[in-house]
């Protein structure tokens, strides 16, 4: 896929990984239409990209809410009237004991880390189809194919975005759209940190090499596809 101009809709884009997709993509010339809860952040990210001659919309939205993507998809159709490229990426993470966690947060991480990404899918496909185009890129986890204690909630999220990515697959192959899977391990961003004091942040992902796979799934000629790429920490054990 040639880059230059085309339009693409990253979520969870105020930090992490997601901002670090949106800045790598901007650098290709993609218009990056970035969207995230908090406003303030968001615009940080719309300045640095458009400090680097780059082209940005930036779109404040709760992804938990059905209300806010419909808005978010009705203003991207108004205004640009296609969308190639989706790369899901906003997810929320709270952890515990099953026996005890809160149906609550139980709620809270479906809620963003299948429902919103099932919405997106659902409205960008709206657009992807009768263009008979693009690519929808789902940001999973190695726990999307692993279990850790503590992690019950947030696992069954990440499995689900899985079996999501493998079935629209092959819904969608038909009318000339790609879906991928990413699966990181550990990444240096705040999330990892919080959830993962143990570990020393020298040894963790950086965040480049995600999006760096991001562009490399969109780089792929016509004739290749990749449908999942796990990428693990070097000092984790192999496969």
């Amino acid at each position: 896929m040639d880059l230059q101009n085309k339009i693409a809709l990253i979520t969870g884009a105020s930090r992490g990984i997601g901002q670090n997709i949106s800045y790598s993509l901007a650098e290709k010339g993609v218009h990056a239409i970035i969207t995230a809860r908090t406003e303030s952040k968001l615009l940080e990210v719309k300045k640095n990209i458009t400090l680097k001659g780059g082209k940005v919309t930036s779109i404040p939205a709760d992804l938990s809410k059905e209300s806010d993507i419909l808005n978010l998809f009705d203003v991207i159709n108004k205004k640009f009237g296609k969308l190639e490229i989706l790369v899901n990426n906003a997810a929320v993470g709270i952890f515990g004991k099953l026996v005890d966690f809160p149906i609550e947060d139980f709620d809270k991480i479906i809620n963003v880390n299948l429902r919103a990404v099932y919405l997106c899918c659902q409205q960008a496909l709206k657009i992807m189809i009768p263009a008979g185009k693009g690519h929808i890129i789902n940001i999973s986890s190695v726990v999307g194919f692993k279990g850790y204690p503590n992690q019950t909630a947030y696992t069954a999220s990440k499995h689900a975005i899985m079996g999501l990515t493998k079935s629209l697959a092959a819904e969608v192959q038909e009318y000339g759209i790609c879906v991928s899977a990413i699966l990181p391990g550990g990444v240096d961003t705040e999330f990892v940190t919080q959830i993962r004091p143990d570990l020393d942040r020298s040894i963790l992902i950086p965040p480049s090499d995600i999006s760096n796979t991001v562009l490399y799934l969109l780089s792929l000629s016509d004739n290749a596809m990749v449908d999942q790429i796990y990428i693990r920490r070097r000092t984790s054990k192999p496969f």
